[in-house]
């Protein structure tokens, strides 16, 4: 006979601050925990201790070890997504360039922000099924991108939402890469600017002029930064 899965959401949602502020408390000592002693020692009594609640106050909102990991981890990447959520609306209505900056900026200092925290919540992903989490979260910030590019000015996209899968997977890989380095701030700064100049090249030429006949002006730019402009001679 096999055994049932644990069950992963927790018990109840806090509604009012003093809840609120206790459940954020249980969190903050999952992580202190998780990086102290790692996630075979960590346990609800030494999670309960650390945020300086009752065993029986923290069953009341996760019911095991798993939800409590699980939730931590959906906090952790509600940050980054929202982070990126919050850039792809504060540039809409503008350039590509604008927007790839804007995204990769947002979404990779969330992530590194706290490297050893993510690293961490990332290494337990698989034992709290974890995926299911990171997928919802993927389609969160992908949603947030595809509904940028529709607005990019002066061009248009003919598949926002195909664009935005391959883009955001292709910031993944390198800031994953980060973490797992833990590289220095200099190298923090290159990988950066390269994957913007990765994005600013992948929608450009995914981009489309949104009146025909017209040019698409960010290709127009691109060339010009390549090719210096001569006046003619008289």
């Amino acid at each position: 006979m096999s055994q049932s899965k644990p069950q992963l959401l927790p018990r109840k949602k806090p509604l009012q601050n003093r809840s609120v502020v206790t459940v954020e408390a249980i969190y903050d000592a999952t992580i202190q925990v998780l990086l102290d002693a790692g996630m075979d020692r960590l346990t609800t009594t030494r999670v309960a201790e650390r945020a300086g609640v009752s065993v029986g106050t923290l069953y009341q909102y996760f019911p095991n070890k798993s939800a409590l990991l699980a939730g931590a981890l959906y906090r952790h990447l509600s940050t980054v997504v929202e982070a990126v959520e919050r850039a792809c609306s504060d540039a809409s209505g503008s350039a590509i360039e604008t927007m790839a900056e804007a995204v990769v900026t947002a979404f990779a200092d969330a992530k590194l922000r706290d490297a050893p925290t993510s690293k961490a919540l990332y290494g337990i992903a698989a034992e709290v099924d974890g995926a299911k989490v990171v997928a919802n979260m993927s389609q969160r910030a992908m949603a947030a991108m595809s509904r940028m590019l529709t607005s990019a000015t002066g061009v248009r996209f003919a598949d926002p939402a195909t664009v935005a899968y391959i883009w955001s997977t292709c910031l993944v890989g390198p800031v994953q890469g980060l973490l797992e380095s833990s590289p220095d701030k200099e190298t923090v700064v290159k990988i950066r600017t390269q994957l913007i100049r990765l994005s600013v090249r992948y929608l450009v030429g995914e981009a489309e002029p949104s009146q025909p006949g017209t040019r698409c002006r960010q290709r127009e730019g691109e060339r010009g930064a390549r090719a210096p402009r001569t006046r003619p001679s008289r």
